[in-house]
């Protein structure tokens, strides 16, 4: 397109309207954006659901069935955290930021990267290694959503374990530092050889 035809589209783009009022512009505008944000913000949370995380057998066979078996999916309370709980970041912001990272995850799903469960266990230490990182330099933050340090009680705790998180807390470690393969297998390389 030459600079003459785009100086000409701007003008026009730029040019009062002599077919509708301002005012008509501006609502159709605010409509317009509310809609537009209601499709963007129903998209990005359905891909925040269980049935989209799983929905692939990368996940479905390996993490899922792992998932499975721990207090996060079945518990004695009947509260459940699912995938993205842990993995996604609830504001705006972080939330946005984490999106566009599994944007490049998606990458690896096209390609073939883990699409048998012997590729991915020859990735799971890299992927949980990247995992651990970003929980890490976020302070657990996810984890932190249900579970909090202040919050928790000596008198229905062991107290082994309470002082133990106390003095975690007081050492400025957070949840990932202690609890690696909460939700899903460590892999071979992290795991005690006597296991």
């Amino acid at each position: 397109m030459s600079d003459g035809k785009i100086k000409r589209a701007w003008q026009f783009l730029r040019r009062p309207s002599a077919k509708y009022g301002l005012l008509t512009l501006l609502v159709l505008g605010f409509v317009g954006g509310i809609l537009f944000w209601g499709a963007f913000n129903t998209g990005m949370e359905a891909t925040n659901t269980l049935a989209f995380c799983t929905g692939c057998h990368e996940m479905r066979d390996t993490v899922y069935v792992e998932y499975q078996e721990t207090i996060h999916f079945k518990n004695r309370t009947g509260v459940r955290a699912i995938c993205s709980d842990c993995h996604v970041p609830k504001d705006w912001t972080h939330k946005m930021a984490r999106k566009i990272q599994a944007s490049g995850e998606v990458w690896g799903k096209l390609i073939g990267t883990i699409d048998t469960p012997e590729k991915f266990e020859a990735k799971r230490m890299e992927l949980a290694t990247h995992e651990w990182a970003r929980m890490s330099a976020t302070g657990s933050r996810e984890c932190r959503n249900c579970h909090n340090f202040d919050a928790m009680s000596s008198e229905k705790q062991k107290q082994s374990i309470y002082k133990k998180h106390m003095g975690a807390q007081q050492e400025g470690k957070t949840c990932i530092d202690c609890h690696k393969g909460i939700a899903h297998h460590l892999p071979k390389e992290y795991r005690d050889p006597d296991e």
